[in-house]
């Protein structure tokens, strides 16, 4: 069932997601080499805490974290811990927050330190296919759209979309319907109407899109070991075009 939102609920939504994106910024600000992705979990948590809010992952099916922090080949989900972050890498930062009764979600691929060109180009494109879905969801466009625009973005450039993993509704649940494939046919799927409050997230590969599970059942990682990278923004389609909640 698709629960469509109020200007009300979504200015709740729109709480939660400042808040996640002060979060990522502060994430950025301590990701330097040396420092251990446990720390950016703890960093993470006070500071939601501190705003009112609880981490959105925190106990979500078992997740162990206040975040998600994937690293290289790492494309979603991966578990905070002593890991050393090193100069030279590319970590994605997935951050849910749950205020006053609501999400909110977003993700962002940060360098560390200087990174080599190709990981420049690939964190570009996929900001790049993020700011495309984004644009094609309006009033009256399907969500094959969204997915065909950022497909055909990351194709053209020589990447791959993951398929395994979606974008998703958001609301009083982290997850919720419609799910929001990053790639497919525009035209096709579900019609986006007013309200209706969605996080799109690609993933784009260097290399392959295929993925598989690491041993620890959450951490997803690209079959090939090719680097991977994430964005994401919650977004509520609206008379005037998407509405970012999440900046």
């Amino acid at each position: 069932m698709i629960i469509y939102k109020s200007p009300k609920e979504i200015e709740k939504i729109r709480a939660a997601g400042s808040i996640v994106n002060k979060t990522l910024k502060l994430l950025f600000e301590n990701l330097k080499p040396g420092a251990t992705t446990q720390k950016l979990d703890g960093i993470a948590e006070e500071y939601i805490k501190s705003q009112g809010a609880v981490p959105s992952f925190k106990g979500y099916n078992g997740f162990p974290g206040s975040i998600c922090v994937s690293i290289d080949d790492e494309v979603v989900h991966g578990i905070p811990g002593p890991r050393i972050i090193r100069e030279g890498q590319i970590v994605g930062i997935d951050v849910g927050v749950f205020k006053n009764g609501y999400h909110g979600d977003a993700a962002c691929t940060f360098p560390v330190g200087d990174i080599d060109d190709p990981d420049k180009e690939l964190m570009k494109i996929g900001e790049e296919c993020l700011l495309k879905g984004i644009e094609k969801a309006r009033l009256g466009n399907r969500i094959g759209d969204i997915g065909q625009a950022i497909q055909d973005h990351a194709e053209k450039h020589g990447y791959s979309v993951v398929r395994d993993l979606v974008g998703h509704g958001i609301g009083k649940k982290l997850h919720e319907e419609p799910q929001v494939p990053h790639y497919g046919k525009a035209g096709t799927g579900l019609e986006l109407k007013l309200g209706l409050v969605i996080a799109i997230e690609p993933m784009i590969n260097a290399g392959d899109f295929q993925v598989r599970i690491r041993d620890d059942n959450w951490t997803i990682v690209t079959a090939d070991g090719k680097r991977s990278v994430h964005f994401e923004h919650t977004i509520a389609i609206t008379e005037n075009g998407p509405k970012v909640l999440t900046k």
